[in-house]
This record gives structure tokens, C-alpha cells and sequence, in this order.
């Protein structure tokens, strides 16, 4: 057998050898030709995947983007025979009748109200609800229930507003059985206090099953070897929903609370223009409504405008700043950040 030579001591080494060894693994010929292609090439390569994208694309241009160009008003004793070319411009002028209204900051405070209670007990709701449709072994059975609790949210807020109200109304259900065990008759429609909670039972009913859909996804990608080696281990059901389900769908969990965050001043215009009356402005203003009542339909577009820009600034820094927050703990949030 053929003796092999030694190796040659460090000092001995060609410099060709010594950067040969500390050298990191070539790259891959894949690598290369990635690198190698211009943007022509790749808008050429992937054109199939970003005609797809376009309609999409399209659609948040029209509607999302160009009206951002109507904020203008907000800067304006705007006048709509005037437009936006010839309407006085004010500067912060709305800026500043609207907060020095009375009315503005009680609707700021009542949507700050909604908003929290909806964020604390409505969130929770389509997790727990994905979580025990995800523990449903029959497939037939899982399927038939998804559909049922996915039906609400196709209905009108019009339909589920009469519905409550048939139940829960002076003259509904609730009250009736109450005056008939001859307790005190209570019509939670017009309640100023509990309207903030009817209006979380609201969405909680309506919303809860379609808002399975995206952890259903998210339960559906972990990998089952997890379970296996956990049960293996020893874990029971509760450490396995602990240490393997909840940190799976942790990703997920936390870009919709980011996106919560971000609409955290839009708690529904239509379902609460329908119940605003029953309980009065002071408990049922809300921003949305306020715009409606204050700007639109009293025609001070200025102010409502400057409202909604403020609504809007707010919703940013909001997703913004949970995004950054969500980046220090070790996780992507909404996007990745540059140095990720």
C-alpha cells in the first residue's frame, strides 16, 4: 500500500492552498446562471406569473392608490362644482375644527372602545374555532360544519342587524322569556353600554367561521412528524397544542394581528349606521360615522377628508411600528425587513 505524504505544515502551505481551505463551497452552476440573467431576462422567464399578478396589481392601483391623490380635500374648503383645482386652499384648517369638536373625540373614543374589546375577544375566536375543526377526525363532518359556520358571513348586515333584533329587541325573544319568568324585560338593542359587546357578538357570529379559513391553512403545513416525536415523547394533547400547534401557526397569528392593528380605527360603518340611532350619537359615533354624518352629509368635505387622512396615518404607524416590534422577537410580520 501506497504511503501518503504528510501534510504540510501551516507556514509551508502556498497562499493559493490556505485560501483554498478557508474558501466557502463554489457556488452551484444554478447560482451562476441566476446571477448571470439581466431583468429583461427575468421579466422574459417569469412573464406567465406576473400577467397573473396583474389584475391584481390593476385593481390596488385604481382603487387603492389613485384616490390617496384625493387626500388633497383635506388641505381645502373644497366645493365640488369647484373641484380640486379651484377650491381655497386652508392648509390644517380641518385638521383643526375637527379636533376642536367635542364630537370628534367622543368618536374617537368610542371606536378606540369597539376596536380593543373586538381585538381582545373577537381574535381569539377564529383560532379557537380552527383549532377544534382541525381536531374533527371525519372529514365528512369537518367539511359540514366548516360550511355551516362559513354561511354567516355571506349575509347582509342587514339581515343579521333584523335578526338581533328579532332576539334581543324590546319586542324579540330574550325579552319575552325574561317578562315571562318575571324577571325585568331587557332590550340590549338600545343599551348605550352594551353596544360595544353587541357589536362584538355582531362579528363574532358573523365573521368567526370565515376567519378560519387562513389558521385551517396554516394548522394544515406543520409538519405531522412533530406530533409523532411529541407523542413519543410523552407529550398529551395540551403540550402538543402548546409546543408544536401555537408555535406553527405563530406566523400567521401574528401578521393578522398586525393587519387588526392597522384597521384598528374602521370597526364597521354599515353595521353600525343601522344601530347608531337606537342607542344615540353619544355610545353609536363612531369615525366612519362621524365622516358620514359631519362631513359628507353636511357637506364639509374638508373635514372629513382631514378625518380620514388621520385615520389613515394612524392605521400606518400602527402597522409599522407592530411590524418593526414583530421583527425584534424573531419574526417576519407583514414584510421582511432590509437587513433580514
Amino acid at each position: 500500500m501506497a504511503e501518503t505524504a504528510p501534510p504540510l505544515p501551516r507556514e509551508k502551505r502556498s497562499r493559493r492552498h490556505r485560501k483554498a481551505e478557508g474558501s466557502s463551497p463554489s457556488p452551484t452552476p444554478a447560482v451562476l446562471v441566476q446571477n448571470r440573467l439581466t431583468l429583461r431576462q427575468r421579466i422574459k422567464r417569469d412573464r406567465v406569473m406576473l400577467l397573473l399578478t396583474l389584475p391584481g396589481l390593476l385593481y390596488f392601483i385604481v382603487f387603492h392608490y389613485v384616490p390617496l391623490l384625493g387626500y388633497v380635500v383635506a388641505f381645502q374648503d373644497y366645493q365640488p362644482y369647484l373641484g380640486y383645482m379651484h377650491s381655497v386652499w386652508v392648509g390644517f384648517a380641518n385638521f383643526t375644527t375637527a379636533f376642536g369638536e367635542p364630537a370628534f373625540w367622543s368618536a374617537t373614543f368610542n371606536t378606540l372602545e369597539i376596536a380593543l374589546i373586538q381585538l381582545v375577544f373577537f381574535f381569539p375566536v377564529p383560532v379557537a374555532l380552527a383549532l377544534l375543526l382541525n381536531s374533527i377526525a371525519s372529514d365528512r363532518i369537518r367539511r359540514f360544519v366548516q360550511s355551516v359556520v362559513y354561511l354567516p358571513h355571506f349575509i347582509g348586515w342587514v339581515i343579521i342587524v333584523s335578526i338581533f333584533q328579532q332576539i334581543l329587541g324590546g319586542a324579540g325573544l330574550l325579552p319575552d322569556v325574561l317578562g315571562g319568568m318575571g324577571l325585568p324585560r331587557y332590550d340590549m338593542m338600545s343599551d348605550p353600554d352594551a353596544f360595544p359587546w353587541l357589536l362584538t357578538l355582531q362579528v363574532a357570529w358573523k365573521d368567526a367561521g370565515w376567519g378560519t379559513i387562513i389558521i385551517l391553512a396554516a394548522l394544515l403545513g406543520i409538519d405531522k412528524g412533530q406530533y409523532e416525536a411529541a407523542a413519543i415523547d410523552g407529550a398529551g394533547p395540551r403540550r402538543r397544542l402548546w409546543h408544536v400547534t401555537l408555535p406553527g401557526i405563530a406566523p400567521v397569528l401574528i401578521l393578522l394581528l398586525i393587519l387588526n392593528l392597522g384597521q384598528i380605527l374602521s370597526v364597521g360603518f354599515e353595521q353600525i349606521l343601522l344601530q347608531r340611532d337606537a342607542v344615540g350619537p353619544d355610545a353609536g359615533e363612531v369615525l366612519d360615522t362621524y365622516v358620514y354624518y359631519h362631513g359628507i352629509k353636511d357637506n364639509d368635505w374638508g373635514v372629513a377628508a382631514a378625518v380620514g387622512l388621520v385615520k389613515a396615518v394612524i392605521g400606518t404607524a400602527l402597522v409599522l411600528g407592530a411590524n418593526k416590534f414583530a421583527h425584534r422577537l424573531g419574526h417576519e410580520g407583514v414584510y421582511r425587513g432590509a437587513d433580514r
